[in-house]
């Protein structure tokens, strides 16, 4: 795909960017716990100032479903921005109108300002065009750098890209950058890895992956439902026995694509879900007791893992492989993710990973900083792995 990124910005001096970006930061008691999503958003925002544009931030904080909730107000992050940027900002109430005309007339180049909530206006969900309208007529140009976003067809993830010239931020630009290289035009052999607690909740994910990848890895509670399907015994183990046939028709699928489906041999069990518990053993998948869960996957079956990586180029990455919260179901995450840090540090994988629990798994493994790419996007990339047309990209191609 191609998109307009800020290098083909002109001179901005003096000129209004209104910037999209992801400030739903977590809060306790008032305060921000992590600042992450404002650090993905900032060298769009400094570069933009440097180069004397006036910086608007739009954002969203919560879901107050189109009324102002002072708990909800982006007010509440102004300092956290701050604290990231090294700059001042302004806090501006409102996201069109009188009152961000002015704001904008206080503005010098260079300066920066957030903007109130989106989600008080009802006109944001709904892709409101005379909201679009409105926010637009205060701006010279748009910059979308909210992919985690980037699935919803707002007024300022999707609307303002079809009224404004429209660029892609560096973050925006880096993660489309990332995902292009990993599904979209990929060096093969590819490999997924999918894992999670259930199929179903990523049913459309892994139906769209076998005509794409020539390895699908499957992990966590998933796959218990795959063994099951294929007459495995999997004890007491979370499996949800209804989606036989749905399995059976992805595995078949996945055949007729030529792609390997790769389902572990060997398995951690345990009569208790609990850290380090007495009941802890290793067995053959066909040897799980009727009273025992499967909660990771052996050591054995990683190691072969590990081996499929090491015949591939490239490596999609969703989901743990077992219970990693808690040790020693940590075990095969932890070592094929090291596996697949090391395949990459030497050159010879390109690794994309994405969503929330993939990238505390990540970070558990200390290898989060060697994969090529880590979204922290949950619902855009999980939508992106599906194959689904992302509204708020699709209106940056040109």
């Amino acid at each position: 795909m191609s998109f307009r990124t800020l290098d083909d910005l002109g001179d901005v001096t003096g000129k209004v960017a209104l910037v999209r970006v992801d400030l739903n930061l977590p809060m306790q008691d008032g305060t921000v716990t992590d600042n992450t999503r404002v650090r993905a958003a900032a060298p769009t925002i400094l570069e933009l100032a440097d180069k004397g544009a006036k910086v608007l931030l739009l954002a969203h904080f919560g879901r107050p479903k189109g009324e102002r909730v002072s708990t909800q107000s982006l007010s509440m992050v102004v300092g956290a921005v701050q604290d990231v940027l090294g700059r001042e900002v302004m806090f501006v109430p409102e996201i069109a109108g009188d009152v961000v005309r002015q704001s904008i007339g206080i503005l010098r180049p260079g300066d920066i300002a957030i903007l109130e909530n989106t989600r008080f206006w009802k006109g944001e969900e709904a892709n409101d065009p005379d909201l679009v309208k409105a926010i637009a007529a205060n701006a010279d140009f748009y910059v979308n750098d909210a992919f985690s976003a980037a699935h919803r067809a707002h007024a300022t993830t999707e609307g303002l890209a079809h009224v404004l010239p429209a660029y892609a931020g560096r973050s925006m630009q880096a993660e489309l950058e990332a995902l292009e290289k990993a599904l979209g035009n990929p060096e093969r052999p590819v490999a997924a890895v999918v894992g999670g607690a259930k199929v179903s909740s990523k049913l459309d994910v892994l139906t769209h992956l076998v005509g794409q990848v020539d390895h699908l890895i499957i992990g966590g509670g998933m796959a218990n439902t795959f063994l099951a399907a294929r007459g495995v015994d999997v004890g007491k183990s979370l499996c949800e026995h209804d989606l036989a046939a749905t399995v059976n028709a992805i595995m078949d699928a996945a055949d007729k694509a030529g792609c390997t489906v790769h389902l572990p041999y060997e398995v951690v069990v345990s009569k208790e879900f609990a850290a380090n518990p007495a009941s802890l053993r290793t067995s053959n998948v066909h040897e799980v007791a009727a009273d025992e869960m499967i909660l990771d996957v052996g050591p054995m079956s990683v190691e072969a893992l590990g081996d499929v990586l090491k015949t591939c180029r490239t490596l999609v990455w969703n989901g743990p492989l077992g219970a990693f919260e808690i040790e020693p179901f940590d075990a095969a995450t932890v070592a094929l993710a090291r596996t697949a840090a090391a395949l990459t540090r030497e050159g010879s994988l390109v690794s994309v990973a994405g969503g929330g629990d993939t990238v505390a798994a990540l970070n558990h493994a200390g290898v989060a900083g060697d994969f090529t790419y880590i979204s922290t996007a949950g619902g855009a990339f999980l939508e992106w792995m599906e194959g689904r047309e992302l509204p708020g990209v699709a209106a940056l191609e040109v």
